[in-house]
């Protein structure tokens, strides 16, 4: 479940971008994965890894990437975000939405009707953090999500997997991935960017995709919040719940096994959301 820094010579970014942070000298890396018949301006797909907001795991996501950019007309900016407990909360979304506002500010670039943000746990909540409350709404036409933590205002302990029989994150981890980044106090876990499921569900994008796990303790809270945004009329949600998958599965999946095609029908759904 756990991965590093994944190193460049085994991900398949063609470009690695520097963008500038609202912090003076400090810069934001982010890969940049182009679709072959590339457009000007081209729609765009912001990713944020996952982490545990702790965890250097930039690259991980490279074959969800890779896949995008092949099967879509988007372009995917890749992000890799601060981590805790060096950079604790707010640095993460801090970064999140700096280079969002970059991507907006060049229209020339990146076509500004088809601006889309996805990430995965972690990052799954800094992407619905920004698209339910940082940046206006209507900014953003999808908003994809894998198996995201959004709800720190219950703990870890209070948190069952629909299916037990799996390998759920261990309570103390979960603990102390929470406690590194945004230990409360002095932190509210009420805050949207720690818990988005307390997001008015009207506020999110038009067209979601959220992926849950069956073996995974975060998915309950994440399902309450799909079933929200899908009550709300006008939104096009899409959810799936993947059986005799543990969180973070698509990372670790073994050729030929049900959390391969799980991983294959995950992605299928993101790019099929993706052509609305």
């Amino acid at each position: 479940m756990i991965a590093q820094t994944l190193p460049a010579s085994t991900t398949h970014q063609d470009e690695v971008l520097q963008v500038p942070s609202r912090d003076t000298g400090r810069s934001i890396k982010v890969h940049v994965y182009r679709p072959k018949n590339a457009t000007s301006p081209s729609p765009v797909l912001i990713n944020f890894h996952g982490s545990g907001f702790v965890i250097p795991m930039h690259g991980s996501d490279d074959e969800y990437a890779v896949r995008v950019a092949k099967d879509t007309p988007y372009t995917v900016l890749d992000v890799q975000y601060r981590l805790a407990p060096e950079n604790p909360f707010p640095a993460a979304p801090n970064d999140a939405e700096d280079v969002v506002r970059w991507v907006l500010a060049r229209p020339n670039e990146y076509d500004p009707k088809h601006v889309s943000v996805s990430g995965f746990s972690a990052g799954g909540n800094l992407a619905l953090g920004l698209a339910g409350h940082t940046i206006p709404q209507g900014t953003f036409r999808h908003v994809i999500v894998f198996y995201p933590p959004t709800d720190l205002t219950l703990k870890p302990h209070e948190k069952t997997a629909p299916d037990p029989s799996g390998k759920p994150i261990p309570d103390e981890l979960s603990t102390l991935f929470n406690n590194s980044y945004a230990p409360s106090p002095p932190h509210d876990p009420k805050n949207p960017l720690l818990s988005p499921a307390l997001i008015p569900a009207d506020r999110f994008p038009d067209n979601v995709l959220v992926i849950t796990c069956a073996c995974d303790s975060l998915a309950p809270e994440t399902e309450g919040l799909a079933e929200r945004i899908k009550a709300v009329p006008g939104k096009h949600l899409v959810h799936r719940r993947l059986e005799k998958c543990d969180h973070a599965w698509d990372k670790s999946y073994q050729p030929g096994t049900v959390q391969e095609k799980a991983k294959d029908e995950a992605y299928d759904l993101a790019v099929e959301m993706l052509g609305r």
